[in-house]
């Protein structure tokens, strides 16, 4: 038998970390392409942009809740930070 881990979310919400890397990947494919698509970027600067980013780091930290959210929500915060970034839109 195999123990399985659960991390501790807020609101006692319970999450396999296989759930958590899937929806981490889910939400990860969906940002990338939204960079690719919104702001014109190639599939390696979208990747490259994406996993350099705090957003990034965000939503790897399980308590952030970020993982749990929709990619349009989330890419509104992946967007803020490139903006400060560049100061570019």
């Amino acid at each position: 038998m195999y123990a399985i881990s659960y991390f501790k979310i807020k609101k006692n919400m319970n999450i396999t970390p296989a759930e958590f890397q899937y929806l981490k990947e889910t939400l990860s494919k969906d940002l990338i392409a939204m960079l690719m698509e919104r702001r014109t970027m190639s599939m390696e600067d979208a990747f490259r942009c994406y996993y350099g980013s705090e957003t990034f780091k965000n939503i790897n930290d399980p308590e952030t809740g970020l993982y749990f959210q929709s990619p349009g929500y989330v890419f509104s915060y992946l967007e803020e930070e490139l903006i400060n970034q560049t100061g570019n839109n």
